[in-house]
Parts: structure tokens; sequence; C-alpha cells
């Protein structure tokens, strides 16, 4: 029997392709930069066909790795930002750039989908229209690209259009399903009334399978493009953090995750929704669970803007700008000396859902360096998901213990400022990658494992620790509530000066 797996997933700013072996050994794995557009404010876009070439790219170089040949792969599945929709024309053409789920276009429709409708929305999609989630994406669709629109015969997800590039099919998962917030988990199904709300029509809308489903075989024109070998089964897989909190081995109720990527996000594993304007609620990768999640917009890309605009000189790699940037932070005591930022780059989610808002320092001083910065920077990120976490603990869902996932935990100096933020124990997994849970969600689709909690146990190993300091605890509680004093004051300023810019 086959043991080598592939996981293959779409992240904002690359995509990676990682193969593990049945112990969850990560073999061999390649990534390549994917571009976003914005070409206007607001706006993120990405061209799903940058994904394929991105696949084609990473599969060869991930196989030499590993050392071995496309045949000896069991089963490749896929992941991908939830609420990313790819819409093909009747003949199988692209008709636009995929929206991406940090777009802020749809805030208006966003808010009038709250206003008029947001307590049946809540009710029957278990979650509150924002400019994050496909509905409002749609609505703003059919209000400013009518054409594009009439044009669309079927709806992808970004993971769902970058499998059936491989396959031919055409299907999705349910946590993907719910993510576009026109599904109906109580029926299992496309809900009609949420389509209307969009005026959306619900035939464009795909079949929903299970994630672990074996969808297709790689069909032959797709491995002479890719590297794979034809024949090759597909499994559906399903959204990125669903998958990470997976393969981090989050899969028992109760579970936290806290993921520094992107966005960042605060997640707890749950054996039934938890309905409430200010949680996100999505089926888990493991079958009868949910995870309950809410976040803030910007995280490791606030921390990538920083460094870009103020580290980066010549000479110097990106990555040894971040080794700075985490070496700095590491001299400065808690508090950055009274500087604060507030992450709000690209709007807000949780527990504001207010596009408008807008990033900032406050407490500026002559003494102030590139140090303090670098040290706010980390303390404002870990702040915005505190925020986040005080929306559980009001619905008596606290968390003393999380798995740490995404890129930013790979600093220590990050990860025991979260822990002593939120004063929880973070626990670090030995791989965070979306792409290692898809790998392993691959195995459960063809047998490799028994099922996910199989998977998830024999694959999932903890290798580091933060314990929060007691000291450090009592002043960022004492510093929390003066961050957010400042948010408070400054959303009208930032309302004002978003208004003026358009």
């Amino acid at each position: 029997m086959k043991t080598w797996l592939m996981g293959i997933d779409i992240g904002a700013g690359s995509l990676k392709t990682m193969i593990v072996d049945a112990d969850g050994k990560v073999c061999g794995s390649a990534a390549v930069d994917i571009e976003t557009h914005s070409p206007k404010p607001r706006w993120s876009e990405q061209n799903p066909q940058d994904w394929w070439r991105a696949v084609c790219d990473t599969v060869p170089r991930a196989l030499k790795q590993a050392g071995i040949a496309a045949g000896d792969i069991a089963a490749v599945s896929f992941s991908a930002g939830a609420h990313t929709p790819v819409l093909e024309d009747a003949d199988g053409n692209l008709v636009r750039p995929a929206i991406l789920w940090n777009d802020q276009r749809s805030g208006e429709e966003s808010r009038e989908l709250q206003e008029r409708h947001g307590e049946r929305i809540l009710a029957l999609g278990l979650n509150r229209p924002a400019p994050t989630w496909t509905m409002p994406q749609f609505l703003w669709l059919v209000r400013n690209e009518p054409e594009a629109v009439k044009k669309a015969a079927r709806v992808y997800i970004a993971k769902d259009w970058l499998r059936s590039r491989l396959t031919g099919t055409w299907e999705t998962d349910r946590t993907e399903a719910v993510g576009t917030l026109l599904f109906d988990p109580a029926q299992d199904a496309w809900s009609r009334e949420l389509c209307d709300l969009a005026q959306w029509n619900i035939d464009t809308l795909p079949p929903v399978v299970a994630p672990t489903t074996v969808v297709g075989k790689v069909t032959a024109s797709a491995a002479r493009e890719s590297g794979l070998a034809e024949g090759t089964p597909v499994v559906c897989g399903t959204s990125d953090t669903s998958i990470e909190t997976f393969g981090a081995g989050s899969v028992a109720a109760g579970d936290g995750t806290i993921k520094l990527a992107t966005a960042g996000t605060v997640s707890v594993v749950s054996s039934r929704p938890r309905v409430h304007p200010t949680l996100i609620n999505y089926p888990l990768a493991v079958p009868g669970l949910w995870y309950v999640i809410t976040g803030t917009n910007s995280c490791a890309s606030a921390h990538r803007w920083f460094r870009d605009r103020f580290l980066m000189t010549p000479g110097i790699s990106g990555s040894d700008a971040f080794a700075e940037m985490d070496r700095l932070a590491g001299t400065v005591a808690p508090g950055a000396e009274g500087l604060l930022f507030h992450p709000y780059l690209q709007g807000e989610r949780a527990p504001y859902w207010d596009p408008m808002l807008r990033a900032d320092f406050v407490g500026m001083t002559f003494r102030h360096d590139k140090a303090h910065f670098s040290r706010a920077i980390y303390e404002g990120i870990a702040f915005s998901l505190r925020d986040v976490l005080e929306q559980f603990r009001a619905q008596d869902m606290d968390i003393r213990t999380a798995r740490i996932i995404g890129g930013g935990s790979k600093s220590a100096t990050w990860r025991q400022i979260v822990a002593d933020i939120l004063n929880v124990e973070i626990l670090l997994p030995e791989t965070t990658d979306a792409s290692f849970g898809a790998a392993l969600l691959a195995g459960v689709g063809v047998g490799v494992f028994a099922d996910e909690m199989t998977a998830a146990g024999r694959c999932a190993r903890i290798v580091g620790r933060s314990l929060p300091d007691p000291e450090n605890v009592a002043f960022y509680d004492r510093l929390f509530r003066v961050y957010k004093d400042a948010q408070a004051g400054l959303a009208q300023v930032n309302h004002a000066l978003s208004r003026m810019t358009g």
C-alpha cells in the first residue's frame, strides 16, 4: 500500500506543496509566491491561473526533495482560505479574478444585509454578514458587475477550483459551503432564502461532499502539466483553518487554537455551533465537531508590512529582516515604553466588524526607536487577539491551553507575548502548515489512516511550550484597558479619514 501523501495549500501570499509519510514526517516541500492585486482601495484579488501555475512549479520540486516518484503518491488533497469565490462561464472560462476573504469592498452590502436581515441570516447561516463572506461579495457583484454575474455558470471556492484542474469535477465541502453564508447547515443544503438575499442563482452552486471524499483521479492532461501521476486519487479537502486545526491536533471539544498568519484567529473546538453575532461557526474536518472562531484581519500581514516598509535595506533578505525584527522586539521590556499599536491595516473583524477602522501607533516619543516599534507590533496584534478571546469568554468558552499555528508561531518572542497577553499556555506543534493537514486528510480519504482522530493522534506532535508569566500577565491586563480606551477614542477619527479618502 502506498503511504506517501501530498497536501497543497493556497495561502494569502504563496502556494505550498508538501509530502508526508504515514507517521507525519515531512519528506519534501516547495512553495512559490502568489501575487495579490489591489486595483482599488480595500480590494484584494488573485488570478486563479497563478495558483495552477504554482502547482505545476511546486509539485515536481517537492517530489524531487522527497526523493520519490510521482507514482508513489497515495493521494493528494487541498486547502485554501475560505470565502474566496471563483466564477466560471458555461465554457469553463474564468469570468473575473477571485475576490479574497480579506477584501473589504462589500462593506456597504454587509451593513445593509445586517440591518435588514441580520437575525435571519444568523439563524439560517449561523454567522453574521461581513465583507469577509461570499454573500455580501456576491451582492456587490450583482450591483457593480452585472455582466460578470450573467456569465457565471459555476461557482467554485478557491481550493475547489484548483482541485478541479486535476479531476475536471465540481464539488465543495461543508466547511466551505458554510463559509459562503449561502448554506443552511440544519438542512445540509444550499438555502434558496439566503441566495435570494444575495440575489444569486442557487443553481450555480456546487454539490457538497465530505472533506475526505475521493472526488476523482488525476487526468492524463493534468498529469502532463502538474508532474503528478495519472490516476492518483484526489481527496476533496477543506478550508485552511479547519485543516490546520485538525493537523495541529486540536480534535477534542474544548481544544483551543491560535493562528498567527495573514489574519490572526482564535478558535475553540465544540460539539455544536455557538451562534452569537461576535462568533463564527464552521464544521471541523473531524466529523461531528465544529470549530468556533473569530479573528483580526491583519496579523502576519501587519508584521510583514512593518518589515517591508521599515526594515528592508539593500543586501538584506526578507528572512534576515524578520529575524532582526524578532531580535529587536526581544530587547524591549513589555509595554514598549508606552507605545501602542492597533493593527487595523485593512479594517477589522471581531469584535468591531468595521471595515473603516485604520491602524495607528499611539504614545510615540523621541525615546522610541525601531526596537520599540517592533515590540509594539507584536503586542498590538496580541492585544487584538485578546479582544477576540474576550468574545469567547463572554460566552463561557474560555481556554487555558492553545496550540499555536501559522508563520508567526516560529517566533519564540511572539509566542511568549501571546501567552502573557492572553494568559494562556501556548503549545507549539512540530508542523503547522495547512498543507500538512491537507496531506493527512488525503490519507484518511484513501485509508492510510483509519479516521481523522487516528491521523491527528499519530502525526501531530508538540515540540514547545510557553507558559504565561504572572507578572507580565498583570501588567498586560492594565495595558489592555488602555489599548481598548485608545481604540474607542480613535474610531470616529478612523471613519472620518476613511470617508475623506474613499
